[in-house]
């Protein structure tokens, strides 16, 4: 197996990833809260950890990916006040707290299956772990590192932090922390504003409801993930993934959770990926720049001037390392959908090279792709990644046009990589296959575009127009450049 390096959040460098059990990985990444469709925010971590998976798998680990369903206890602030966010939408919408969480579940489910994401191993919801949940705040009682109030439980930050580093995963410092907080009115049943809940008392309007040994109520947010990763993946696992704005306060209660409750923080390397900005500014419904994955698909959105489709959507976000920020504009996602559309150009033209029996092997084709996989190994860099598969996608236009000789041992490796790379690490589909363009049409079309260019070299332009516009008929679009004729549907 090969090094592969990863950015870990929690000491601020590049590690080797070294699993706990050899030849296994266990991958725990936050999924969404199910209370709206999937937005453009949504698909980042989604795919950003799909292509670790699939890189895992490719280099032959046997991989657990575990993305939990957040259904109770995320609440509208980060001060454990408000309403829950689902019963809140089940009261707008009339239905039951469960009736909303199926139904945004199926459709973030159909929204990240188009984005061509593998499914996760587990798929676990916050309530359907109560019990375990319950245990984990009994074991932090008994530990000092909590207290009850009033039928609710939280979490003693100031008196955890004297033996260890409440801080130490977003490299915040408890005393500053401590100067910058100031009382909230209903909050007197906290020590301290920085104190989180283990156990919220419900109150009696509030409809998503367990008994506890302190009272009806709920669990706090942060408790899901300490409670479903230790329960499928073990005291100690390899990866916990989420967005940056999870890191405080949601990973940095949880790492607490973890400490307080087994002992240990639990996880080996934190993964955080950076957010999508839209012109520079953080994407938010309060913005009034909030764009759903559907909206995407279909177009139906002021902010956008067209439908992207999920694969561009996909290139777009792999264009950019998942540490980094990324800013979305109708300019970047045509450029994206440009840059995937002359890839996948690149990889069907492939399939149609006929080999140079006399022709040099290429040392170009091995010595890119080592560099596309270094660039993977490395801190998951799709956009060098890309970059050296360009280099590729090149050699293979000089081939079409002539300018380049393939011998068979070429072909052979290049078919190769692309598949290796392009479908089964990067994920991405050929979406002209899958809207119909079956191996026989496209061939079919590669004949009668041969017709065509031996018209035009036989400078038969009324021959070569009528087959043009025969197939634009047929919503068969060609392209004449300088690296030969391209069709898509």
């Amino acid at each position: 197996m090969q090094n592969i390096y990863i950015y870990n959040t929690l000491t601020r460098k590049k590690e080797l990833f070294e699993p706990i059990h050899p030849g296994h990985v266990g991958i725990y990444v936050c999924g969404p809260t199910v209370y709206g469709d999937a937005h453009l925010g949504h698909a980042r971590p989604s795919i950003t950890y799909d292509v670790l998976v699939r890189l895992f798998k490719k280099e032959g680990y046997k991989v657990r990916y575990v993305r939990n369903i957040t259904d109770v206890g995320h609440l509208e602030n980060d001060s454990d006040e408000g309403e829950d966010k689902i019963a809140k939408r089940a009261k707008l919408e009339e239905l039951e707290p469960m009736e909303v969480v199926q139904y945004y579940t199926i459709r973030y489910h159909e929204a990240v299956k188009k984005l061509n994401t593998l499914p996760p191993s587990i798929e676990p919801r916050a309530s359907g772990h109560i019990i375990e949940q319950i245990a984990i705040v009994r074991k932090i009682l008994e530990s000092g590192y909590a207290y009850i109030s009033n039928g609710s439980v939280y979490f003693d930050v100031a008196k955890y932090s004297r033996d260890h580093n409440y801080g130490a995963l977003s490299g915040r410092i408890i005393e500053d922390m401590i100067s910058n907080t100031r009382a909230l009115d209903g909050q007197d049943d906290k020590h301290s504003p920085l104190d989180f809940a283990l156990w919220k008392k419900a109150s009696p309007e509030h409809i998503m409801r367990w008994p506890s040994p302190w009272s009806d109520g709920f669990p706090g947010w942060h408790l899901e993930c300490s409670a479903m990763s230790e329960k499928y993946l073990g005291k100690e696992f390899d990866i916990h993934g989420g967005g940056m704005d999870l890191m405080f306060p949601h990973h940095e209660c949880e790492l607490a959770q973890n400490t307080a409750s087994r002992g240990t923080g639990g996880v080996k390397y934190w993964m955080h990926n950076n957010m999508i900005t839209i012109n520079g500014q953080k994407m938010g419904k309060s913005y009034g720049n909030f764009i759903t994955l559907e909206e995407l698909f279909t177009g139906n959105h002021k902010m956008l001037e067209r439908a992207y489709s999920p694969m561009t959507v996909r290139f777009f976000i792999l264009q950019a390392h998942y540490r980094s920020t990324l800013d979305f504009s109708n300019e970047a996602l045509q450029a994206a959908e440009k840059g995937m559309k002359r890839l996948m150009q690149a990889y069907r033209d492939l399939n149609r090279l006929r080999p140079v029996s006399n022709a040099a092997t290429m040392d170009e084709i091995e010595k890119c792709k080592n560099n596309i996989f270094d660039a993977l190994y490395d801190d998951l860099n799709t956009p060098i990644a890309l970059a050296h598969l360009f280099e590729l996608v090149k050699i293979v236009n000089q081939a079409k046009d002539g300018t380049a000789k393939l011998n068979e041992g070429d072909i052979a490796a290049l078919k190769t990589i692309f598949s290796d790379v392009v479908t089964d690490v990067l994920g991405i589909a050929d979406e002209q296959s899958e809207s119909g363009s079956s191996d026989k049409l496209g061939s079919v079309i590669e004949m009668i575009l041969d017709v065509r260019k031996e018209a035009k070299a036989n400078k038969d332009y009324a021959t070569s127009d009528l087959i043009r516009d025969k197939l634009a008929a047929l919503g068969i679009n060609i392209k004449d450049t300088k690296n030969g004729t391209e069709w898509s549907l």
